[in-house]
């Protein structure tokens, strides 16, 4: 295996990247983190759209996001911009982001007087921690301090062939190496979460599996919906998937064949290694988020389809077996799984190569996405807003 950099932070964690994160606490706040942050050539933002009028689960459930993504190690410093009469308070999100030991700056814009006094020092306090980021120096550190998610959208019948078996086999490398893996989506496990209910590591997590699945399906019920009118997907029908169950079997490969740990809630950062499911809907970017602020250092995300999607602080590793679509999309496409697809590598093969990939995007590479500059930012809403 090839050697393994990163950041050592204040609390032990290891970050992949080096990153000042600005945060908005609220919509309202979010032009202003966005100005900041486009002074500078590589300070990504958050592009928060709640935060304020949400209740219950919902609030805690968004404060969770915000301080779970600046508690994930690939974040240095972050500056928290806030409003001030929001739900989701600023001052207290920064509070809790600085437990995790690292630098923490909070901007209140009605103290601060109005936007321009806010952007102005902001900008300020950005750039003294960037100054300090600047100094910090790599050291050696081991693929068991990482985490790894895993994703599937725009799939075809090539995903659950092949790209999703890839994904499997380099998850399973991750954790029988000690490391943390994890993947999500569970309305895109109807069908199939009996299988993975098989592979829990006890009766306990295994009831939480059914359970989770059994709770999407009955959401989905109290609407009036079923909820396999919107799965599969119209893009997932015309690239071979005709169900449910079907596009289920194939998403269910991106997890490998680990006993799993547990099911985590949105955004919940695991406190062991080992794969665990995390409970999240089955939009791509609100997933993604969910396992990143879960602190996943970087993401492996199958595509038949294709699409561009990124993070702001968090590496995505797009993969496909549709040869075509690697061909059309080769921006976007980091690694062609296709040579499964036409016999011409294992499923171990291509796993070998993907996991090779995966320790250079940790040790620096940039992937598509990042140097694409795609940054797409969702939470997940539990409730309407009242």
């Amino acid at each position: 295996m090839k050697e393994l950099y990163g950041f050592i932070r204040e609390n032990g964690d290891v970050g992949i990247r080096n990153y000042a994160l600005v945060i908005p606490s609220v919509v309202c706040s979010s032009e202003t983190a966005a100005r900041i942050a486009s002074h500078f050539s590589n300070v990504p933002y958050i592009a928060n759209q709640h935060g304020c009028v949400q209740i219950g689960d919902d609030a805690e459930q968004t404060e969770r996001v915000l301080v779970n993504m600046g508690k994930n190690p690939n974040v240095a410093a972050v500056l928290v911009v806030g409003l001030g009469c929001e739900t989701v308070q600023g001052k207290r999100v920064a509070d809790k982001i600085a437990e995790s030991g690292k630098r923490v700056e909070f901007v209140n814009i009605q103290d601060e007087g109005d936007t321009l006094k806010a952007e102005e020092k902001g900008v300020r306090l950005v750039q003294r921690m960037i100054e300090d980021i600047n100094l910090m120096k790599k050291t050696k550190i081991d693929i068991s301090q990482i985490r790894i998610g895993a994703e599937c959208g725009g799939s075809d019948a090539t995903s659950g062939i092949a790209s999703n078996p890839v994904v499997g086999y380099v998850m399973d490398k991750v954790v029988e190496n000690g490391g943390t893996a994890m993947f999500s989506e569970v309305p895109e496990i109807i069908g199939a979460e009996h299988i993975l209910a098989k592979r829990a590591v006890s009766k306990e997590v295994s009831d939480k599996i059914l359970n989770v699945t059994k709770k999407w399906e009955n959401r989905a019920y109290a609407a009036g919906v079923d909820i396999r009118g919107g799965q599969p997907t119209p893009g997932n029908i015309q690239g071979g998937i005709t169900t449910i169950e079907e596009k289920s079997l194939g998403a269910i490969h991106k997890g490998g064949t680990a006993r799993i740990q547990d099911v985590l809630d949105y955004a919940q950062i695991p406190n062991k290694p080992g794969l665990y499911l995390m409970d999240t809907p089955g939009q791509d970017i609100e997933s993604v988020v969910g396992m990143v602020a879960g602190g996943c250092h970087a993401i492996l995300f199958t595509t038949g389809r294709g699409t561009p999607t990124g993070n702001p602080i968090a590496p995505i590793i797009k993969i496909t077996a549709n040869s075509v679509t690697y061909s059309k999309m080769k921006a976007n496409m980091d690694f062609d799984a296709s040579p499964v697809i036409a016999g011409k590598e294992s499923i171990e093969q291509s796993g070998e190569k993907l996991f090779d990939m995966l320790i250079d995007v940790l040790n620096g590479k940039l992937t598509k996405a990042e140097e694409l500059n795609h940054r797409e930012f969702g939470i997940y809403k539990t409730i309407s807003t009242f």
